[in-house]
């Protein structure tokens, strides 16, 4: 005797309609199909980006305008417009206005909705029709994905292309021509963009002609650079060195005296003698500083006083204090 069927269990071995089944014997359990995409699914939130990305592209925009990155979020790289895209969104009124001002080939400005208008904002705007870039309305949700894990957007963005980096040669012979004394920063294994954002910001206080930084083992100019050094990387140009213990035998070749920083220098900083010659200071990471061969390439090395207590200063300040006794003694020299 067969052993009865599972109630419910569609296990007819006939084919084709069965009588008093309608035909639906075979399909009992075959459910609805595949489950669709989620960004097929208008009420998925993948879905409502989906549309949102379609309207922006039938906008003739590019790239996605508040897409999620493939990878997670980081506040040492720049969120990318889409995969394989490099451009950068540089944040916060005033990097941005900056920009702006500088003409730095944007592609699209974007602005929050019922953003707080103000004189920098309206001059953003004037200066965007003005140029022809496209003036993109977003949410500031949106706005908060451009910006990153930690950046402050201020209610506008605007997305650059990847940074071009001058050659040290070009920059010294630029300056050279122009007459004036060049004041330069060299980064020797500095890795944290805000740290770099902040040294850029501090060369363009104290009348530095521009940051040098080697090819490898460096932070880049990238958006959190960019919104750091509140707009200042718009003015002052970063050039790359292949190797950096050789571009600065070249500069010393060229009459550019070395100056390195650390805390066992051999000379205090207020000391410096030759702060009115060309010069290139450099500065190293935090927690390594100077490598072995730059420190052997330094014609001096200056410690900057400190107190006791205090056991280092982070790269950032260093520069800044180095670049201000440097500004303090060429103009006390101007003045003479």
């Amino acid at each position: 005797m067969a052993k009865p069927s599972r109630p419910g269990a569609g296990n007819s071995k006939k084919k084709g309609a069965t009588k008093g089944t309608g035909g639906l014997g075979r399909k009992s359990l075959e459910g609805r199909g595949p489950t669709p995409k989620a960004e097929d699914r208008a009420w998925h939130v993948a879905g409502k980006r989906k549309a949102a990305n379609e309207r922006y592209a039938a906008a003739g925009g590019k790239g996605r305008p508040g897409g999620r990155s493939s990878t997670p979020s980081n506040p040492n790289r720049s969120p990318k417009a889409k995969a394989g895209d490099d451009t950068e969104n540089v944040t916060g009124r005033n990097s941005v206005l900056e920009a702006l001002r500088a003409k730095i080939p944007a592609t699209a400005f974007y602005i929050a909705q019922r953003v707080e208008m103000d004189d920098r904002v309206k001059e953003m705007l004037s200066i965007a029709t003005h140029r022809g870039i496209p003036v993109l309305e977003v949410t500031r949700q949106e706005l908060d994905r451009m910006a990153g894990f930690d950046g402050v957007h201020q209610g506008v963005a605007l997305k650059v292309p990847p940074y071009e980096y001058a050659h040290p040669q070009d920059l010294l012979e630029k300056v050279i021509d122009s007459g004036e004394v060049p004041l330069f920063v060299a980064l020797d294994g500095i890795t944290d963009p805000r740290n770099l954002g902040a040294i850029i910001r501090s060369t363009a206080a104290f009348g530095g002609h521009g940051i040098i930084l080697p090819q490898r083992r460096s932070a880049g100019v990238n958006s959190a650079a960019w919104k750091t050094s509140a707009g200042a990387a718009a003015r002052i140009p970063v050039a790359m060195a292949t190797n950096l213990t050789t571009q600065l035998k070249e500069f010393k070749k060229q009459g550019v005296f070395v100056i390195g920083l650390d805390g066992g220098g051999d000379v205090s900083l207020p000391d410096l003698a030759l702060a009115d010659r060309p010069v290139v200071i450099v500065v190293g990471s935090e927690g390594k500083g100077l490598s072995r061969l730059v420190t052997e390439n330094c014609d001096q090395i200056v410690s900057i006083p400190i107190s006791a207590a205090t056991e280092s200063l982070n790269a950032g300040i260093a520069a800044s204090v180095a670049l201000y006794q440097v500004a303090t003694v060429r103009a006390a020299d101007a003045r003479a």
